[in-house]
């Protein structure tokens, strides 16, 4: 399959381009971004080409992968759907309901596959742990926390993002960790999400999924380092479960693993679980919280 990158940040950079340039089953065919200067300097190392106009990228691809800014992202990505191309795209989708409903309707109408790369659905070791708790009956209560110092003292690549700095570790990190729970605890109820905000860009949410079970979730980017990590965790009938640490080899393996999620669901047709509808509800769930933040 022939896929073109969208975007040129660092994720683009230790993400999507080195595992697009691996994959036996792509050619990658080139990058578009907004500042032309880094789609060459990606393009160049990475052994492909930088294109100056986006339409020219999308009418040499299959396919895309995006990595750029969720709002910049989606009217891109129904461009690509509208022109016949499979998505790989970023998480969150957007970050309004509408925006990802669009992007979704795009997708349904073009008849085009669908992946999103929430990083913990596709790396070997979250993966797995979630496969063998997912349909297990009795669980009652879940958490998942997401805590980071990329706004304190971490000296992190995204500190300089500016849609990170606007939207918070709410809609940067709570993505990852809905892609954990609503599988394991079934969908949330929309009208009982709760947000409260904590220091920095910290956000405590409570959830009711399906069935009764309880969640809550805390996020942050701005802790102490030595208060950094994360964590998902299932209590019930079936005991306690606590998702393994992450085995250190960094997000090329699972964007690998997403490409093949993404050729698999266009070679079938049937859709993949972190396909865009998926991605949709994860951003309903998330601007309703973002929307009871102080009441």
């Amino acid at each position: 399959m022939r896929i073109g990158l969208l975007g040129t940040g660092p994720w683009a950079e230790k993400a999507h381009a080195p595992a697009l340039q691996a994959h036996p089953d792509v050619t990658f065919t080139g990058v578009w971004g907004r500042r032309p200067e880094a789609a060459k300097e990606i393009a160049d190392a990475f052994g492909t080409r930088p294109y100056d106009d986006v339409d020219a990228l999308l009418a040499d691809c299959d396919a895309v992968a995006v990595a750029l800014p969720p709002d910049v992202q989606a009217p891109l990505a129904v461009r690509a759907a509208e022109a016949g191309k499979h998505l790989l795209l970023d998480k969150p989708v957007a970050t309004t309901a509408e925006g990802a409903r669009l992007v979704a309707d795009a997708v349904e109408r073009a008849g085009v596959a669908s992946v999103v790369f929430f990083t913990m659905r596709f790396a070997d070791v979250s993966a797995d742990w979630l496969a063998g708790q997912t349909g297990q009956e009795g669980w009652l209560v879940g958490r998942a926390d997401w805590l980071s110092p990329v706004f304190s003292d971490s000296g992190s690549p995204y500190a300089a993002s500016p849609w990170r700095a606007e939207k918070g570790a709410l809609w940067d990190v709570g993505p990852h960790v809905l892609s954990m729970l609503l599988p394991a605890l079934g969908d949330v109820a929309l009208d009982e999400v709760r947000a409260v905000a904590g220091p920095g860009d910290t956000v405590h949410l409570t959830l009711r999924h399906d069935g009764g079970a309880l969640s809550s979730c805390t996020l942050s980017h701005t802790v102490p380092q030595a208060a950094a990590g994360v964590t998902v965790e299932l209590r019930g009938a079936p005991g306690v479960a606590v998702v393994p640490e992450r085995d250190g080899r960094g997000p090329v393996p699972p964007y690998g693993r997403a490409i093949d999620a993404l050729l698999a669901s266009a070679r079938s047709g049937v859709p993949h679980p972190c396909d865009v509808r998926f991605g949709q509800r994860v951003t309903e769930i998330l601007a309703t919280a973002e929307a009871r933040l102080g009441v």
